[in-house]
């Protein structure tokens, strides 16, 4: 056996000594992971790790922590954003710019299987924990970069907010209505770019296995989200002209998109082909010479005749009970779904009858949570609390043998 082969053993099996480990069931059980992170995109991808196992500890700042502990304080007290994002993890608060704070770093990052950082361009490698090197001292060891625009490149050293990456990715300009661009209601350049550093990270993980390999993982928002703009972005490389904006309707499929019952409920409606085109005018309008018609004799024609279209459905929809038009387009059978609000969705039928909620423990009391999407067959998420600030710090010194600073 190499003495690199001998070092990745002797440091999961420091990972399994450690007493909370014990409670941690799932296939990344023994995986050691350091963060070095804030706000959305790391914690969502290491969060996801967490569910599955791995022993991730969070390094924090002394008294502030992650800025995501204070964006609200909605979650009895507590930050939705950080509730969300950071269940199941450790938190050690230690001053990584202190001597005695790099020292605890440094071991740390010796001790782990993965290391994940987003500080700012060039905080890492000031730190000494930046990829190039530490490939050089730990082959082994997995690091994710996360960052606004990736390394090189005029953009490189630019501050990169969710909002900010939808503009530069072109996201906004065809959200919304006609008259007014529109951001996405989440943050959505984040979530994209933890999705990919999550994956990535799984990826690297399997190989490791395979090969006792590390690997450098690179994952810019600027890329995360230019990915998910591939259909519109090739609509308009090849189309010459973007997709419009069109509200919560589709811009290239109709129809498709909301229409009101006579109580007020707005019903969304999603057509794909021909033959639904024509069960729909038969069986939901009852106004099958529509079929015909030769403004939506095609996709194409309804899309350039949408607003006429639009005008034609409402007017049935608006004497239609909610029954009634359920009952029409399940018969037809045409997809479709309710407008829900955030306070229905928490109430959702399907949800519940899933079994998809359960409890995680926070420093504030105990709340109700969704469970990871993903069911894993013979395996169980593990949902541990969401910590404290620097409520592990003791613990984790210990671990490393180290006197508290």
């Amino acid at each position: 056996m190499s003495l690199e082969s001998e070092g990745m053993q002797l440091r999961n099996s420091s990972s399994l000594s450690d007493p909370s480990s014990t409670s941690r069931p799932g296939p990344l059980h023994g995986v050691v992971v350091v963060s070095l992170e804030q706000a959305v995109a790391a914690p969502f991808a290491t969060r996801q790790l967490a569910d599955l196992g791995a022993r991730v500890i969070k390094v924090e700042r002394p008294g502030a922590g992650d800025l995501a502990r204070g964006y609200d304080t909605t979650v009895k007290g507590l930050a939705s954003h950080f509730v969300w994002l950071n269940r199941g993890k450790e938190s050690v608060a230690i001053d990584v710019k202190t001597a005695e704070g790099a020292e605890i770093l440094r071991q740390l990052v010796d001790r782990a299987d993965v290391l994940v950082q987003n500080l700012a361009p060039g905080a890492a490698a000031r730190l000494g924990i930046g990829a190039d090197e530490l490939a050089k001292t730990r082959p082994d060891l997995i690091t994710c970069d996360i960052s606004g625009y990736g390394s090189g490149g005029p953009y490189s050293a630019k501050k990169a907010y969710d909002l900010l990456i939808q503009c530069e990715t072109g996201l906004v300009s065809i959200t919304g209505t006609d008259e007014t661009p529109s951001k996405v209601g989440l943050s959505i350049a984040d979530v994209a770019t933890g999705m990919y550093a999550y994956s990535g990270m799984l990826t690297a993980l399997l190989r490791k296995e395979q090969t006792g390999q590390g690997a450098n993982l690179e994952i810019s928002m600027l890329e995360a989200l230019g990915e998910w703009m591939g259909y519109p972005l090739l609509y308009t490389m090849y189309g010459g002209t973007a997709p419009a904006r069109t509200g919560a309707s589709h811009a290239t499929i109709a129809p498709y998109g909301p229409f009101t019952v006579a109580d007020g409920t707005v019903i969304n409606l999603g057509l794909q082909n021909e033959r639904e085109w024509e069960n729909f005018c038969t069986v939901v309008l009852e106004q099958p010479e529509l079929r015909e018609d030769p403004r939506f004799s095609s996709n194409y024609r309804r899309v350039e005749n949408r607003d006429q279209l639009d005008r034609i459905i409402s007017s049935v929809f608006s004497e239609l009970s909610v029954e009634e038009a359920v009952a029409r387009l399940e018969r037809a059978p045409i997809a479709y779904a309710e407008q829900r609000t955030m306070s229905s969705f928490a109430t959702h039928p399907q949800l519940e009858a899933r079994k998809r909620w359960a409890p995680v423990s926070t420093p504030a009391g105990e709340i109700q949570a969704l469970i990871p999407p993903v069911t894993f067959d013979g395996e169980t998420p593990s949902l541990l609390p969401v910590p404290d600030l620097g409520e592990h710090t003791e613990a984790v010194l210990q671990w490393l043998n180290t006197t508290r600073i």
